[in-house]
């Protein structure tokens, strides 16, 4: 019967998401086949519900095409589970059953070089959303084609917004198309102080070797670069050789290149050669997204007011957001209450802000003004110049996004008579803003200006 249920799941494994599997899959058990009456062991009832709903068929299917009748199939609450279910990995030899994903730096490349890369981030369970779309399209191209597309690919944005897992995602992705491909993933503190370390003990070629024998190199916390400049200098080097070897090239930052004080300019340009990639806020239909995925994932039953009213409450990153649905769920657990009760009840307080100063519709447009060099008089004209004309729109765009205004009193605040040239006017900077990464900065500078 094991075996019944291990040849199983090795075709549901098939046919699932890596995400679904090891989520769903991860404790269950055959406990019974009598008659063609199915029992499958589950660890509580939240497991029941989710298998019934999502997965009978795909576990009718499977059972049938390895032999086993099937009249029925019912599940049965274990408090442990006689089966262990190896979750997906991308490894290039078997490796033990266990009951937990692998940790940082399990993952290997050819001759058991190890990559960094943790087997938990992947496409499948990163959450796409507004904020992300773009850079997450990109990250699908490098995929697909490994050094020709978005080489190098810069990856910048604040903490706790999802970098390291879409950069991890690429690598995992990339090893699973590409067994045979040397990755690495380290954060540049770490290649620093490797850089160091090699010099002392006389093995700076040794280094030099392990850096250009890649295919793929992905520099997380680019900002935290030193201003060192033989370690620079190597980086420089290493850079501009992996990628006339059209090898891959990732890099993430919570900043631009040209705003970190220890680059130089040659550096930064070429790390924007292709571009670079932000990752934004999630807006509020973003984080019920994420916040429904997460709980799924943990196997976790959550209502969706109590989604709805965490994504309210926490606007600052997703990091913080995951923290205070682990934290609801936990209580919810430990008092024997829905996340919704405890919610109702005052049982918990929820309240991760991003610290502004309040601001006025006045101040918005002045701000506008002086950053593109105009009074506050030629924003509000009637002209059609054109950078008059943007900056007008870009003043209605974050009249809009920083206080709710509606398209009337938007209107009257920019001088236009007519609220349908404000929603022109929105619409053409929220779809500029998909792919101007300049705009991207000038509206992030302004932001900083009319809160400072």
């Amino acid at each position: 019967m094991y075996n019944a249920w291990e040849n199983a799941l090795a075709e549901i494994e098939q046919k699932i998401s890596s995400s679904n599997f090891s989520t769903w899959f991860q404790d269950t058990s055959l406990i019974s086949t009598d008659d063609g009456h199915i029992i499958i062991g589950v660890k509580n009832s939240f497991f029941v519900k989710q298998l019934r709903s999502k997965f009978l068929d795909v576990i009718e299917e499977s059972l049938k095409n390895t032999g086993i009748e099937v009249q029925d199939i019912d599940f049965k609450i274990e408090t442990k589970s006689k089966s262990k279910v190896r979750p997906r990995e991308i490894t290039s030899t078997p490796t033990p059953i266990k009951n937990k994903l692998p940790s940082m730096n399990s993952l290997k490349s050819p001759k058991n070089q190890k990559t960094g890369l943790n087997s938990k981030y992947t496409i499948d369970n990163f959450v796409v959303g507004s904020n992300n779309d773009l850079a997450l399209a990109a990250a699908k191209s490098i995929i697909n084609n490994p050094g020709t597309s978005y080489n190098p690919f810069f990856l910048y944005g604040g903490s706790g917004l999802g970098k390291t897992h879409l950069v991890q995602a690429i690598g995992n992705e990339i090893l699973k198309n590409h067994p045979d491909f040397k990755i690495l993933y380290t954060p540049i503190s770490d290649f620093y102080a490797d850089f160091v370390d090699s010099v002392m003990k006389g093995k700076g070629k040794d280094f030099n070797n392990k850096f250009r024998s890649l295919d793929v190199l992905i520099i997380d916390d680019f900002q935290l670069i030193v201003n060192k400049e033989k370690s620079q200098e190597e980086f420089f080097n290493i850079f501009n050789n992996l990628h006339q070897l059209d090898k891959q090239i990732i890099v993430t930052s919570d900043r631009l290149p040209s705003e970190i004080k220890t680059v130089d300019e040659r550096m930064a340009n070429r790390l924007t050669w292709a571009g670079a990639f932000d990752l934004q806020l999630p807006k509020f239909e973003d984080k019920c997204a994420i916040l429904r995925s997460k709980a799924d994932l943990l196997g976790a039953e959550i209502e969706d007011e109590a989604i709805e009213y965490i994504a309210e409450n926490v606007n600052t990153n997703i990091r913080d957001l995951e923290g205070e649905l682990n934290t609801i769920l936990l209580m919810s657990d430990v008092r024997g209450l829905t996340p919704l009760e405890l919610i109702n009840n005052g049982s918990v307080n929820v309240s991760h802000q991003t610290k502004l100063r309040p601001t006025t519709a006045k101040r918005i447009v002045d701000k506008v003004a002086k950053y593109y060099n105009l009074t506050t008089t030629e924003l509000k004209s009637k002209s059609r110049v054109a950078h008059i004309k943007n900056s007008r729109q870009v003043a209605m765009f974050l009249l809009k996004s920083e206080l709710s205004m509606s398209t009337p009193k938007i209107a009257a605040e920019v001088g236009v008579k007519d609220h349908s040239t404000v929603i022109h006017g929105i619409k053409k900077i929220e779809q500029d803003l998909k792919l101007n990464f300049i705009l991207r900065d000038q509206i992030a500078e302004i932001k900083e200006k009319i809160y400072d």
